[in-house]
């Protein structure tokens, strides 16, 4: 308890440093703060809807080191929630109509109390949706999860940065190109991917530099091609989703020098149409440690639901979340820029 209490406290200096450097560098390039920007759509600011999704962060512990990750998700974090707090998100879920249920980590199957947790989500009959890096379903200790996702009918949403090994490799590490080949030809063989059956299986694309994504439907012909032509493999969907500037990403752009053209890439791809379809309007997310955030990104800047909004999930009051402003920063540019990028992919 004591080291992870340390480990908390040097990630919050480290966040705070980087915040000030990034206010310096933001004002001398003259990025305008995104809120001058929002109002383009016509609207004076961001409100939240009703709540659509309630993304769930099991904790930070990953089998895996990813360059992108704006998680800074790895093996020896030891940030995890625990089962008192899943009992918390199922009351606050019970009395609500919320129809879908997103598990997000690190990898979230790395929960101890995770299949009870799903199981227990499914009963109050939810979509869920769990976000698997694949690895994991190859793993020692996890080679029974295609199954058990399978018997509970839930959607596997999975990063699979590029349909060729050397890219993907680049940005998750060596051999994890193969290992998620194996992966998703073991869920292939439960139906998952394939027209019918029920069981869908998405993959998300995340760019392996500083540059957006390509046009969607454009990519996902390409993937659906090349991995039937080379693997025999199957999905349903490609997300392709922005690589916002914080955590590992943003620890990149800084020590490479493109920080501020990434940014003034962002500025400048500035769409309104994307801004008004942002998903932090109908995501609610939820810390491993049970406090709310606007979005799994503002999760990770510690930036909190606030403005009279219940702040922590035992406190859950869905009217009191409904309507709330939503709290931006500079990154929110990601989400908003070209064809606009959510953890559903695209928004335009």
């Amino acid at each position: 308890m004591e080291a992870r209490h340390k480990s908390m406290k040097a990630f919050g200096e480290k966040l705070a440093d980087v915040n000030e450097q990034l206010k310096i560098i933001n004002k001398e390039n003259g990025f305008p703060h995104f809120d001058e920007k929002y109002k383009l759509t016509g609207e004076k600011e961001l409100l939240a809807d009703n709540i659509e999704v309630f993304q769930v962060n099991l904790g930070k512990m990953c089998n895996q080191v990813c360059k992108h990750c704006h998680v800074d998700a790895g093996p020896d974090r030891k940030e995890i929630m625990t089962k008192e707090t899943m009992q918390q998100c199922l009351r606050a879920l019970s009395p609500t109509d919320i129809p879908t249920v997103d598990l997000t980590g690190g990898a979230p199957e790395m929960n101890p109390n995770f299949k009870w947790f799903v199981t227990e989500v499914k009963k109050l009959n939810r979509h869920v949706m769990v976000r698997s890096n694949l690895t994991i379903l190859v793993t020692n200790g996890f080679e029974d999860l295609p199954q058990f996702f399978a018997d509970n009918e839930v959607e596997v949403v999975s990063s699979l940065p590029y349909y060729r090994q050397s890219f993907t490799d680049k940005q998750r590490g060596d051999g994890v190109f193969k290992k998620s080949i194996d992966a998703m030809k073991k869920l292939n063989t439960l139906g998952y991917g394939k027209e019918g059956t029920g069981l869908l299986f998405d993959l998300v694309y995340n760019p392996v530099g500083a540059f957006l994504p390509p046009d969607q439907q454009s990519l996902e012909n390409d993937y659906k091609r090349e991995l039937k032509r080379n693997f025999g493999v199957h999905f349903n969907k490609l997300y392709t989703i922005t690589n916002m500037p914080i955590s590992r990403f943003l620890d990149y752009l800084l020590a490479s020098g493109n920080y501020e053209s990434y940014m003034q890439k962002l500025v400048d791809s500035f769409n309104p149409i994307a801004a008004s379809n942002v998903m932090c309007k109908f995501t609610l997310s939820l810390g491993w440690d049970g406090y709310l955030y606007d979005c799994d990104f503002n999760q990770m800047l510690e930036m909190r639901v606030n403005h009279g909004s219940p702040k922590h999930i035992k406190n859950f009051d869905a009217a009191k979340l409904v309507g709330r402003k939503i709290i931006t920063g500079q990154h929110c540019y990601g989400c908003t820029a070209g064809a606009g990028s959510s953890c559903g992919g695209a928004t335009v």
